[in-house]
């Protein structure tokens, strides 16, 4: 048996890392400044996080969702004192797409409607339901095509009204900080009138930060700048630095029936181990100030370098369009022996871990400055 194949692979094969460097076998080191796909929020290998795994492991490391975990409810209390949603309930599962399969499940019970308004060039996952809400056919099989789901462009309000006015809308649903399409922020004016407008209507409210979250903004949640309070938030990636895990936040409007969700894995002791002591992390050595302090360095020396037609996002999510995009991230990476990564064909993508330091910041413009001049 081989795998089936399904990826585009470089032949580089890391095996091991240490903060945000990753080594193959020969001991070739690499600056990771993707992450993982924005997945890597504390660095690689960090001691106490290894630790926390490796002691729960060693106690317990899975028993079902049928007898009592004290550790999701201690995690479910350190997020909402983290990301100031303290009135709100957890739901932990085992990735983002479940992450917002659970969150659109949610609203559509809670509101009695079908149908779903998403956004251009939005990505949302590869599950059922993920696709569907997901702006991207080349991912949608025929069993994904569902016609609940409509699309509207990202900043266009009377658009979503014209929607939400036909009466049969669960939800809203809208990224942080859109990723997969190149980072391309909402606006705080258009998150602003969403909220509005969703709340006039009776429509649920989720927002994705699944990429966008975990302080990868410079904030806890990208959202947050915009001083809303969405019905839903999803969580993934950053939450548990490579341990599969997602979570749903849920406000205190919505009402829980036994049932209602479900998962065999999702939240196990294991999995909560580990994002509590990514929290630790985060707490402890100010990762959510450091990346606002780096990102907007970052930023900002982007913008100076000739050859560089855009540069988007906040904190350690940033996006800019350069020409010969594919060959440059090439050459960074066989040349210069650093990971990015890429929306498209035109744009390099940014998702260093929080810890990134200045000088590691400094030493990957140098690199740019070298390839793009």
């Amino acid at each position: 048996m081989d795998l089936f194949d399904v990826y585009s692979l470089y032949d580089i094969e890391p095996v091991r890392g240490s903060g945000s460097y990753v080594y193959d076998a020969d001991g070739t080191e690499y600056l990771d400044l993707y992450g993982g796909h924005a997945v890597i929020s504390i660095g690689h290998a960090h001691p106490h996080y290894v630790k926390a795994i490796a002691d729960q492991a060693a106690r317990i490391g899975f028993y079902s969702n049928s007898v009592q975990n004290s550790l999701q409810r201690q995690l479910a209390l350190r997020i909402g004192a983290a990301s100031g949603y303290e009135d709100y309930h957890a739901f932990f599962c085992n990735s983002g797409a479940e992450a917002n399969e659970n969150a659109l499940k949610l609203a559509s019970f809670h509101t009695g409607k079908p149908r779903v308004v998403a956004f251009s060039k939005a990505f949302h996952g590869r599950t059922s339901g993920a696709v569907a809400i997901t702006d991207n056919p080349a991912i949608q099989s025929p069993f994904n095509a569902t016609p609940n789901v409509t699309f509207c462009p990202l900043g266009d309000i009377d658009a979503v009204e014209q929607e939400l006015t036909k009466g049969d809308v669960a939800a809203v649903i809208i990224e942080g900080i859109q990723g997969v399409s190149g980072i391309h922020e909402p606006g705080d004016d258009f998150l602003r009138a969403l909220r509005s407008l969703t709340s006039k209507y009776g429509v649920s409210l989720i927002l994705d930060e699944i990429q966008s979250g975990y302080g990868r903004s410079g904030q806890f949640f990208a959202h947050q700048q915009s001083g809303i309070r969405p019905d839903l938030i999803t969580c993934a990636k950053g939450i548990a630095n490579g341990f599969p895990m997602g979570a749903v936040l849920i406000s205190p409007e919505f009402q829980a029936k036994k049932g209602m969700l479900g998962t065999t894995f999702g939240g196990s002791q294991l999995a909560c181990a580990a994002a509590i002591a990514v929290l630790d992390v985060i707490e402890q050595d100010h990762l959510i100030e450091n990346a606002a302090r780096v990102g907007e360095h970052l930023i900002s020396e982007l913008k100076q370098i000739p050859g560089i037609k855009d540069v988007r996002g906040q904190g350690l999510m940033i996006g800019f369009d350069i020409d010969g995009a594919p060959e440059i991230r090439k050459r960074l990476l066989f040349d210069d022996h650093i990971f990015t990564g890429a929306a498209g064909t035109g744009t390099i993508r940014l998702l260093p871990a929080l810890s990134l330091s200045m000088a590691q910041a400094d030493k990957a413009l140098s690199a740019i400055r070298a390839i793009a001049g």
